[in-house]
C-alpha cells in the first residue's frame, strides 16, 4: 500500500485486513500490559503481549522525515517511502509482493514533517517471514530503474490531479503562508517540479542518512513474547547504522494573523481552510488548549463551529478544527466547503466564532462537554491491536511517559474554566489565517447578502 501523506497528520492510519478480527483493548487493560522492552541487542520497544488474537502489529519511526529532503527536492522521502518494497535483496519486486501476498502480511511505509514511518501486520504464525522480509527492505532496498520510474509516473499522477482539487490547494497554500521557506512550507510528496528531478543517488542519500538505530522507536501489539520479539527486533533492525546524519530543522513560529489568501478556480464549492499558531506538546498550556479546540471546532456535534456554520446557518455539511503539532512547530488548522455564493458569509461566521471565544473562553457546561467527549473516545481510539500501537508510537515520538495512557484523563480533567480561557486567548487571539479556493474572490471577501437559509451543495 502506497501512502501519500496529507498535513497535519500525527498517527498515521493503515488499514488492513486484520481490522475487523482485532478484540478491544481498553486503556486502562492496555496501560497495565505495556512492556519497555530492550533486545539482547540493545532495541528498545513499547510493547503490549496480547493473546487474544493470532495476531502481531508493529509501528515503528526514525527521525527525519521530510523535513530532511533537500530544500530544492522536496518529495524525496515520500519517493522512498513508496519503493522500499519495490524489491530488495534477492528479490525483485514482484516476488516481494508475491511473498507479501502469500502470508497475509501488510507492510508499508510512509513520511511525515518529523518521521520516516513503517507499519508491519502479521498473523502470528508468519512473524518470522514478515520480519524478514523488513530487514531487507529497510537495508538492501534495490531502487531499480524500471520501479522508480513506474512509482514517479503515480506519484506526478497524484500531483497532477492535485492540481484542480480545491482542498490540496487550500492545504498548499496555508502551509506556504504559515510557514514561508521553512521546511515545514513544502510538501511532503513533492511538486511538479522537484518530483521529475529526483534521482537514485538522492534516493540512496536520504536512506543512508535518515534510517538509523539512534533515533528508532517502536511499538508492537500482539501474539508474540518477549524473547522472541526482542530477536526478531536485531535481525531486523540490528544491521541498520548507528546514528542518523541529520541536517538541522530549525524552529517556526507560525506566521501572525491577521492575514488572507486567495486561490481562484473555476469548481462549484468553494474550500476554506483556516488557522492560527498553536501550542507546542510539552508547553504547559497545552492540555487546555486540547480542551477549548474541542469546544470551538472538535470531532461530535456539540462544537461552536458545527453549530453556528452548519445547524443555524446551513452554510456546510462539516466544519472542524484541530491541534497540530511536530518538533519545530505547532498550529491550529480547520477546513470546511460551501457555495461559491455564500463563502463570505462562512468565513465571516468562522471569524466570529473564533474572536468570541478568544474574548470570552467557553462555558462551564461547554468545557464539561468537552472533557466528557475526549475521555470517552479515548476508549474507541485505542480498541484494537493496531491503533493501540499507533497510539503507543506517537506517545514516544511525543516523548511521553510510558504510563501517559494511564494519567490522560485525570490531566484533562485537571484543565480548568481559566485555564482553557488562556488557551483560547494564546490560539485566537490575533485572528485567523485564512485560505479561500473557488470562484470570484469578491464572494470571500464580502459578507454575502442577507438571504433565506439554504441547504448547502
Amino acid at each position: 500500500m502506497k501512502n501519500h501523506p496529507s498535513f497535519p497528520r500525527h498517527i498515521a492510519v493503515v488499514v488492513t485486513l486484520f481490522a475487523a478480527v482485532l478484540l478491544p483493548i481498553t486503556p486502562s487493560q492496555a496501560a497495565a500490559k505495556i512492556q519497555h522492552l530492550i533486545s539482547p541487542g540493545g532495541i528498545e520497544a513499547w510493547f503490549v503481549q496480547d493473546a487474544t488474537v493470532p495476531l502481531v502489529a508493529m509501528e515503528y519511526a526514525f527521525a527525519g522525515g521530510a523535513s530532511q529532503d533537500p530544500a530544492d527536492k522536496p518529495g524525496v522521502g515520500n519517493l522512498v517511502a513508496d519503493l522500499l518494497d519495490e524489491g530488495s535483496g534477492d528479490l525483485d519486486s514482484k516476488t516481494y509482493h508475491e511473498r507479501l501476498e502469500r502470508r497475509a502480511i501488510e507492510l508499508s511505509f510512509s513520511v511525515s514533517r518529523d518521521n520516516f514511518r513503517g507499519s508491519l501486520r502479521m498473523l502470528r504464525d508468519n512473524k518470522e517471514e514478515a520480519f524478514e522480509l523488513l530487514r531487507t527492505a529497510l537495508t538492501s532496498p534495490h531502487f531499480a530503474k524500471e520501479d522508480i520510474e513506474r512509482i514517479r509516473s503515480q506519484v506526478m499522477s497524484d500531483l497532477r490531479r492535485e492540481t484542480t482539487s480545491p482542498s490540496s490547494l487550500a492545504g498548499r497554500k496555508f502551509l506556504e503562508l504559515a510557514f514561508g521557506n521553512h521546511a515545514y512550507g513544502r510538501q511532503a510528496a513533492g511538486s511538479l517540479d522537484s518530483v521529475p528531478t529526483i534521482t537514485v543517488d538522492d534516493l540512496k542519500d536520504y536512506t543512508h542518512r535518515v534510517i538509523a538505530k539512534n533515533t528508532l522507536k517502536i511499538a508492537v501489539v500482539g501474539d508474540v513474547d518477549p524473547g522472541t520479539l526482542g530477536e526478531l527486533l536485531d535481525l531486523t533492525f540490528g544491521g541498520l547504522p548507528a546514528r542518523a546524519s541529520l541536517v538541522p530543522v530549525p524552529d517556526v513560529v507560525v506566521a501572525k494573523p491577521p492575514q488572507r489568501a486567495f486561490v481562484p478556480l473555476d469548481v462549484p464549492q468553494t474550500v476554506i481552510t483556516f488557522g492560527s499558531p498553536g501550542i507546542m506538546r510539552h508547553d504547559p498550556d497545552f492540555m487546555a488548549a486540547f480542551v477549548v479546540d474541542q469546544v470551538l471546532g472538535g470531532s461530535g456535534l456539540s462544537s461552536r463551529l458545527y453549530r453556528e456554520v452548519r445547524e443555524k446557518r446551513g452554510l456546510a455539511y462539516s466544519v472542524y478544527g484541530a491541534l497540530a503539532w511536530m518538533e519545530h512547530s505547532a498550529l491550529f488548522i480547520g477546513n470546511t466547503g460551501t457555495r461559491a455564493d455564500r463563502a463570505g458569509e462562512t468565513v465571516n461566521a468562522i471569524e466570529q466564532e473564533v474572536r468570541r471565544i478568544a474574548a470570552e473562553g467557553p462555558t462551564e457546561d461547554e468545557l464539561d462537554q468537552a472533557k466528557s467527549y475526549l475521555k470517552g473516545s479515548q476508549m474507541l481510539q485505542l480498541d484494537t491491536s493496531a491503533k493501540l500501537a499507533q497510539a503507543l508510537l506517537q506517545y514516544q515520538l511525543d516523548r511521553m511517559p510510558i504510563d501517559y495512557i494511564e494519567k490522560r484523563n485525570a490531566m484533562i480533567d485537571a484543565v480548568t474554566l481559566d485555564d482553557a480561557k488562556k488557551a483560547a486567548q494564546r490560539l485566537w487571539g490575533a485572528g485567523l489565517l485564512t485560505v479561500i479556493v473557488g470562484r470570484a474572490p469578491q464572494a470571500a471577501a464580502q459578507p454575502a447578502a442577507a438571504t433565506a437559509p439554504t441547504k448547502p451543495d
